[in-house]
């Protein structure tokens, strides 16, 4: 068993809790006060569970399964776990709930006011996951990145009294382009899981048959297709970094990283000449580091 696989089933709060450091964000850093990092991984903790019952990643019969008390679901059996995720996350706001990870978020919906809906959006999108696999336009995908990655902005606002109609607009571009680049580091992995987020109608438009993702090495019309969809994400977080200016201090701080974490991304993914296919790009802490400086002067 993999050192992960240990922590996952002898804590499964501190195995899913652990992802955070392989986000292209920071989560919840070290310079937040720590009520917030408290808040801001509390959410993290729910949101890594649910793309994780989604993905397939827990052991059937195992730790999470029995704590929301499907005792020995079939590997297939994702909508079961996930029902059962619903069925606890209401017993955050009426009772008590069955997971630590939700226990865990049980003062955090307290303390910030929080509601059921940006957590049922979560699910609502990974119960889509199950059921759709390609996506016909670019528009269609964004309506899946309103369920699977908006509602975690909106989150973090809420969980730090920011929310306005405006920095909501704003935070939705930014995590719906943090959406499109994990999609774009991940479409080898997703291809695995028989999941193709790259629209169809752009895969058209390029020449790019699924099979040309297959491969161990993109050949140039992929390279094409993914540099033009890593374009948009970039216009969509352009879109957003107003966010950034809106706000003060350290949460000023928190939200550059997010920008500059998709931007750094998006670099990774140039630097490896759009080749997707061999593994996700990854940038390093100097490349995260400038971003974050640019994205603070404005100038990104």
């Amino acid at each position: 068993m993999t050192e992960a696989g240990t922590a996952r089933s002898g804590d499964p709060a501190r195995g899913t809790l652990d992802k955070a450091a392989d986000e292209n964000f920071p989560v919840a850093p070290f310079f937040l006060p720590r009520a917030w990092r408290d808040d801001l991984m509390a959410v993290y903790g729910f949101a890594r569970l649910v793309d994780d019952i989604g993905d397939g990643d827990l052991a059937p019969g195992g730790a999470d399964a029995r704590l929301l008390g499907v005792a020995a679901p079939r590997a297939e059996d994702r909508m079961a776990l996930l029902d059962a995720l619903e069925a606890d996350l209401h017993r955050v706001f009426d009772s008590v709930p069955r997971h630590p990870l939700l226990r865990r978020l049980q003062p955090t919906v307290r303390r910030a006011g929080l509601t059921p809906e940006p957590f049922l959006a979560l699910i609502a999108a990974n119960r889509q996951d199950q059921l759709v696999q390609r996506y016909e336009t670019y528009d269609d995908l964004l309506a899946y990145c309103e369920l699977s990655a908006n509602p975690v902005g909106r989150l973090v606002l809420s969980v730090t009294g920011t929310s306005t109609p405006e920095r909501v607009r704003h935070s939705d571009a930014v995590c719906t382009a943090l959406q499109i680049v994990e999609h774009l580091q991940d479409v080898a992995e997703d291809l695995g899981r028989d999941r193709v987020y790259l629209p169809a109608e752009d895969m058209k438009r390029f020449h790019v048959v699924e099979a040309d993702l297959a491969v161990p090495t993109a050949g140039a019309s992929v390279r094409a297709l993914v540099a033009y969809e890593a374009e948009r994400a970039l216009n969509l977080l352009n879109e957003g970094t107003p966010l950034v200016g809106s706000v003060h201090g350290r949460l000023k701080l928190l939200l550059a990283g997010f920008v500059a974490g998709g931007r750094a991304a998006i670099r990774a993914i140039a630097a490896a000449e759009y080749d997707v296919l061999p593994g996700p790009p990854k940038p390093g802490k100097l490349q995260l580091l400038r971003e974050v400086g640019v994205t603070l002067r404005g100038e990104g």
